[in-house]
């Protein structure tokens, strides 16, 4: 071998961590690499998207996950031989996720098989009427002169200030880290020029005059955790994001796109542990400086009680959880109990996942079955956390797009109803079966009709699991309700604002709940997280 290729392959070696830079051998430590370590507590999506950002600005990895498998809240259930995605399953902005791709070199595509809806979505009324919502101007006119057409022109203008929305709030303010009262400022005139003070409701409702319509136009903030009555109206970017870029769902399930960023990540040599849930950060000399895994009497980790050090720490965890029950109180002057208790919280889910022996060919992949009302039972699940005796429903059945995700001649299917967090005291563990009950024979009653004598496979959620199995506070779905009151710096901030060394990305921090808003918060992450030359 020529001495420049020794030199070249040394070098190689060097930068990959392989070389020992003359520190003792010892079994039970890592080989030493030179770059900084950063530990990512969580593999869903802003964990997962986070660990390939934070190895493409030069750090050393390491993601610590709970669950048995990455995902988090887009875990897979396997069931019967029937594949079922436990959370997100609409993917909108698929450029977010392409940039990750990008990042490393390679494409999506080349990984990930993305088809777009059409329609979007299915919504079907108490009245047995439908509405099938797209992003084609002229297909959805057609869809409003079923109802009035006079509301049409009202159309266009919310689609204009939709429109404005998603400049505004999305492409301006999607990525900035709101680490502070200066980035409020200067955003203050974007969320004027949005009216950002008005419910996303009545904004619609400004524009849009048929009753029902009304509901087609404004139900969309349940899809990240808000009351279309309560939230700000620049949530009518995502009627904007979606007739951009579409809605879209992954061949194979949302579970195929976690696993193309796990395949990502082993390519990059970012390894991932699971079951190693974190019973705490630890903070020395006032900053984080690693994590400390559960015991052995409370886990089955064969990693039971390590302690991890690191020069930063990465939480794609719920972010009220993660302050109240993960960092001890001496340590949180901005995030103490008091405020943590007295926050908004999204509403919980009842998730339902069922396999058929059948098919049932004319059910689209994604369908909204709303009962009669609607402000009244937003009112019993966010204001009076009451478990009303009705329900709407999100069918979702990715069989009509992918058979492959059940057995030949079998469909799979999820029914998510939105319900009162647990600040509703229910007895979900009583609970659960009878509610179950009611949602089979409300589809029975409504979409499928015989469905009772086809199930073949059945399993629930229920806001009680996601506290206990993902860790969510007042088993919240998506962290704190995205009111105006609890966005941008007023949200819990991509950079702690209690600890050094401690950052925040998922759902439950800033910009928010949902595919994009889960990716936007990793990217928001680059702008706050220090450059890895500095730590070596």
């Amino acid at each position: 071998m020529l001495i420049t290729d020794l030199i070249e392959q040394k070098s190689s070696e060097i930068q990959s961590g392989l070389v020992n830079f003359g520190k003792p051998k010892n079994p039970a430590h890592r080989t030493y690499d030179p770059r900084p370590k950063a530990l990512v507590v969580g593999a869903g999506f802003g964990g997962l998207a986070s660990a390939i950002r934070l190895s493409a600005r030069g750090y050393n990895v390491e993601v610590i996950e709970k669950l048995d498998g990455p995902g988090g809240r887009a875990y897979v259930h396997r069931q019967d031989g029937f594949i079922f995605d436990a959370g997100p399953t609409i993917i909108t902005a698929p450029f977010l996720l392409e940039e990750l791709w990008e990042l490393c070199g390679k494409k999506m595509s080349d990984y990930v098989t993305l088809k777009e809806m059409s329609p979007f979505y299915r919504i079907r009324f108490y009245t047995g009427q439908t509405f099938d919502y797209c992003g084609d101007a002229e297909a959805m006119c057609k869809e409003i002169a079923k109802f009035d057409a006079s509301d049409i022109p009202g159309y266009h203008a919310l689609m204009k200030a939709a429109d404005k929305c998603k400049h505004l709030g999305f492409e301006q303010m999607g990525d900035v880290a709101f680490d502070g009262y200066k980035d409020l400022l200067k955003a203050l005139p974007s969320f004027v020029k949005m009216k950002a003070w008005n419910s996303l409701y009545r904004l619609v409702a400004q524009h849009i005059k048929h009753p029902l319509l009304r509901v087609a136009f404004s139900f969309h903030p349940l899809l990240i955790g808000g009351n279309p009555f309560s939230v700000t109206c620049a949530y009518a970017l995502i009627h904007s994001l979606e007739k951009t870029w579409g809605v879209h769902s992954a061949m194979g399930g949302t579970g195929a796109i976690v696993n193309g960023l796990v395949e990502l990540l082993n390519g990059l040599g970012v390894k991932i542990r699971y079951n190693s849930p974190v019973k705490q950060i630890r903070i020395a000399n006032g900053k984080a400086c690693g994590v400390e895994l559960e015991n052995a009497s409370s886990s089955n980790s064969s990693h039971a009680g390590e302690i991890l050090d690191s020069d930063i720490v990465v939480c794609n965890t719920d972010s009220a959880w993660t302050y109240k029950y993960l960092i001890a109180p001496e340590h949180r002057k901005h995030w103490k109990d008091s405020r943590i208790e007295r926050g908004n919280y999204s509403m919980g889910l009842f998730v339902w996942y069922f396999g058929t022996n059948r098919t049932y060919g004319d059910i689209p992949h994604h369908t909204m079955i709303l009962t009669e009302r609607y402000k009244d039972l937003l009112t019993d699940i966010f204001k009076k956390h009451h478990l009303a005796e009705d329900f709407s429903l999100y069918l979702h059945r990715p069989t009509a797009t992918d058979p492959s995700l059940a057995p030949s001649g079998c469909d799979t299917f999820y029914a998510l109803a939105p319900v009162p967090n647990l600040d509703s005291k229910t007895d979900w563990n009583a609970k659960g079966e009878s509610f179950r009950q009611a949602i089979q024979e409300y589809l029975e009653s409504t979409v499928l009709k015989d469905l009772g004598q086809h199930i073949v496979s059945s399993k629930i959620t229920t806001p009680l699991d996601f506290q206990n199995r993902l860790y969510s506070y007042k088993g919240a779905g998506f962290g704190l309700e995205p009111l105006l009151t609890q966005s941008a710096v007023f949200r819990p901030h991509n950079r702690s604002e209690d600890i050094p060394g401690l950052f925040m990305v998922g759902a439950s921090t800033h910009p928010g709940a949902g595919v994009p808003g889960v990716l936007m918060s990793a990217k928001a992450l680059e702008k706050v997280i220090p450059h890895a030359t500095t730590l070596r």
